[in-house]
């Protein structure tokens, strides 16, 4: 058989070859450092025979698939060393991931100490170098072995396999695990590993499932490599915003309100309120927006209108039940009922309106557009709100500021003429662009085009015509702005396509963070019209979009973002003024209203410290500026400046200082530190 190399070169063989041993015969450092093999395209275990003129790519650590076959080796050595510790553990699945590995055991939960002893286990176990064995039974004799080892996770997973296919197992020394691969040829390769946590999962994903005890792991083929990623998570530990945001007293949540509604401290409310100050100056003097401020619930027959009702019904918070059907129902499984026991009590509420907490602002700005009648020379009307929303999100899908039950949005929805749609989505993208350059987050996004999905049009309105028309119209204006862009199917809302703007958390996970939608089917549902130049009612467009998203969400982006340290103009605490000694107050007092009156955000540390200890503590609160005053800077009206970017910035006079910060906020510039201050830090 001839085999060709991934160079294009060749090899004759007489007789069939497992992979392992083409490698071997390449190179014997190949063979050392083969993980998997690649047979015409696909991805086999070393172990596998080839026998006929074949393609065969040998794939190492470097390879994703090389790298996954060794992290799902390393997670079989874990299961084996839980087994050899807690023998009444039950093995679920173990898969590699992105950086890693993991695997749910049904068994009581970990602390850092168990997981050190994991660790020595599976040492042990690397040490002794198993072989892998391959085997395969029937259904039957699978179940049977999976029986004697009182695995019931493992007879439910056989049991979904599919009738009559051969049930694939691998074996390392007295473990057995229930696997299709591929893996390595044993375990004595895997070189540098690491535990990084445990926590709870659900089996197979399901809340109403079990809970299981989950372990994440890593694993390398050098120590450096293991050590350097084992300090990008620290750093990215570091800056996990729902740890940091807590730590710098920006925001905290409480058991007795609820999962899902963070409280804003002082600090946190600060740097949101900055935010909406200048979002909302920007749109309605710059960009032409109408400020509005609509209710936060309303009747269900306001969102039956557009269809939200039908769409979003599961995630909103509903007061009152629609008819006595559901009313009955409620009271047989016992559950209180407006705070109420008594059937008898409130059986009026089954005729009374149902309301709920708005999921969405747009059926209330329809309204206002509405309340008056609008010619095409009132068009475009842009109108702008700091909405505040409730979604009723799963509790496992919660975190931090990122995904929160109740949350504050930069909304907005524009009303047009079909020929102004292509500018005004154009703006709105410029908008968000300008929004995003201004907080340096410019470099951090991708644009997704988010589609209908063509095989769920039940779920849309409109038909397959008019998504084409529309999805081409905003394709056309995302190729003339030049934006780069992927596309995804059934991402779209049930109204109109997206273009949505996303960027990933520290944690590699993405979410979107600007959206900005077409619309062309709402405006009839809600009997919207203007008069065009001919006197005849026409229906306008409508652009859904966000200028900066959610705040909630945003903060989060930015506490990662500079880990903290935010530029100048967002911080709560600009600057921090630091007397000597107590003999210095009065001057410290003078210097401090000097800038409340230009609009700082100033503080004074007057506290009976040494100034070394307040220095270092304005730096750890990660302050822009500290002001430090004594003698000198008293007789001379100066006061020396210290800042998180540069160090010591000499002495200036306070009127230098303050139109130089003023100059700072006014811009928004965002001041980097420079190499030689960060290293001293």
């Amino acid at each position: 058989m001839i085999i060709t190399l991934k160079d294009g070169s060749t090899k004759e063989y007489a007789e069939a070859m497992s992979v392992y041993d083409i490698a071997r015969d390449i190179s014997d450092g190949l063979s050392r450092a083969a993980c998997v093999g690649e047979v015409d395209g696909k991805v086999v275990d070393l172990r596998t025979i080839v026998d006929r003129d074949a393609s065969v790519n040998i794939l190492t650590f470097d390879s994703d698939e090389g790298k996954k076959a060794y992290r799902h080796t390393c997670s079989h050595v874990l299961a084996e060393a839980v087994k050899h510790l807690y023998p009444d553990a039950k093995l679920t699945i173990g898969p590699a991931i992105a950086d890693g590995f993991y695997y749910d055991f049904d068994m009581p939960s970990l602390d850092r100490a168990a997981l050190d002893e994991i660790e020595k286990e599976m040492k042990k176990i690397i040490k002794k170098g198993d072989r892998l064995t391959y085997f395969t039974l029937p259904r039957e004799e699978a179940l049977k072995l999976m029986e004697e080892r009182n695995e019931p996770y493992k007879i439910e997973l056989i049991n979904d396999l599919p009738e009559g296919e051969p049930i694939s197992f691998y074996q390392q020394g007295d473990f057995i695990e229930l696997c299709a691969g591929p893996h390595l040829m044993s375990t004595r390769p895997i070189k540098a590993f690491k535990l990084i946590s445990s926590s709870g999962a659900y089996w197979r994903g399901d809340e109403h499932n079990k809970m299981l005890t989950r372990i994440y792991g890593t694993a390398y083929t050098k120590k450096e490599d293991l050590e350097e990623y084992l300090a990008y998570l620290a750093d990215i530990k570091n800056r996990d915003h729902n740890k940091l945001g807590r730590e710098m007293d920006l925001f905290t949540t409480v058991d007795v309100i609820g999962q899902g509604l963070p409280l804003f401290m002082p600090k946190g409310t600060k740097m949101i309120q900055k935010l909406q100050r200048w979002i909302e100056d920007l749109e309605d003097y710059e960009w032409g927006y109408v400020r509005t401020r609509t209710p936060l619930m309303a009747k269900s027959t306001l969102y039956k209108i557009s269809d939200h009702w039908y769409h979003y019904k599961d995630g909103m918070f509903v007061f009152g039940y629609e008819n006595k059907e559901d009313l009955n129902n409620a009271a047989a499984a016992g559950r209180e009922i407006h705070g109420v026991e008594d059937l008898a009590m409130i059986e009026h509420d089954a005729d009374s309106d149902v309301y709920a907490l708005r999921p969405m602002t747009c059926p209330f700005q329809y309204y206002v557009y509405k309340a008056r009648q609008k010619s095409y020379r009132d068009l475009p009307y842009r109108m702008g709100e700091t909405s505040t929303l409730f979604r009723n999100e799963d509790s496992g899908e919660m975190h931090g500021l990122t995904r929160v039950r109740q949350f504050t949005i930069s909304e907005g929805h524009l009303v047009c003429t079909p020929e102004q749609i292509d500018e005004e989505f154009k703006n709105c993208v410029k908008l968000a662009q300008y929004c995003l350059t201004t907080l340096g987050l410019q470099d951090d996004v991708t644009y997704r085009m988010s589609k209908w999905d063509p095989n769920d049009a039940g779920h849309y309105l409109g038909t397959a015509e008019d998504w084409d028309k529309v999805q081409n119209a905003m394709r056309e204006i995302l190729d003339e702005i030049g934006l780069k862009y992927t596309e995804a199917e059934g991402e779209a809302a049930f109204y109109g396509p997206k273009l949505d703007i996303q960027a990933k958390n520290v944690y590699g996970k993405e979410d979107t963070m600007i959206t900005i939608q077409l619309d062309m089917f709402l405006s009839e549902r809600y009997d919207m019209y203007y008069i065009d130049k001919d006197g005849n009612k026409k229906r306008p467009y409508i652009i859904h979009r966000t200028s900066i998203g959610c705040y909630e969400r945003t903060l989060a982006w930015l506490i990662e973002k500079y880990s903290g340290k935010f530029p100048t103009w967002l911080c709560a605490e600009q600057v921090r003024i630091l007397p000597i000694s107590e003999k210095y107050q009065d001057y410290a007092q003078k210097v401090f209203k000097e800038l409340r009156r230009n609009g700082i955000d100033v503080t004074v540390d007057s506290r009976s410290e040494k100034i070394g200890y307040k220095i270092r503590e304005a730096r750890m609160d990660k302050i822009p500026y500290m002001l430090v005053v004594g003698a000198q800077e008293e007789e001379n009206g100066t006061v020396s400046v210290r800042s998180r970017f540069a160090g010591d910035e000499g002495s200036k006079s306070v009127k230098e200082f303050t139109d130089a910060i003023c100059e700072e906020i006014r811009t928004k510039a965002i001041r980097k530190e420079e190499p030689q201050e960060a290293e001293k830090k």
